[in-house]
């Protein structure tokens, strides 16, 4: 299946694709409100001006919102987390396979 065949795909991919965005959905995946400025510090790194132009993004697109509390993920935002939740079991195996075939190909 192409991506161009599935618009809403690509639209999705072109939206977690920005950087910082992923990041953004995880570091409010535990249902906490949060401030601009306690988002900027669980994110590690990123600008005002990055974090300002992710969250009007999330929020254009329907997965972030803003409340008294501070920023949190919409019922859609929480949804996509939930399908990310994999992502930490996946990324240790990739590693472990990476460091198998690292450590195969330095054999004499």
């Amino acid at each position: 299946m192409s991506l161009k065949a599935n618009t809403p795909l690509s639209d999705l991919f072109s939206l977690l694709e920005s950087k910082y965005t992923l990041r953004l959905c995880w570091a409010l995946k535990d249902g906490h409100p949060q401030n601009f400025r306690l988002l900027q510090d669980s994110m590690g790194g990123v600008t005002p001006n990055t974090l300002n132009a992710r969250t009007k993004e999330l929020r254009a697109a329907g997965l972030l919102a803003h409340g008294k509390s501070g920023y949190f993920l919409t019922p859609l935002g929480i949804h996509l987390t939930r399908l990310l939740v994999e992502l930490p079991s996946f990324a240790q195996k990739w590693t472990e396979e990476k460091t198998i075939k690292t450590n195969m190909t330095q054999l004499p």
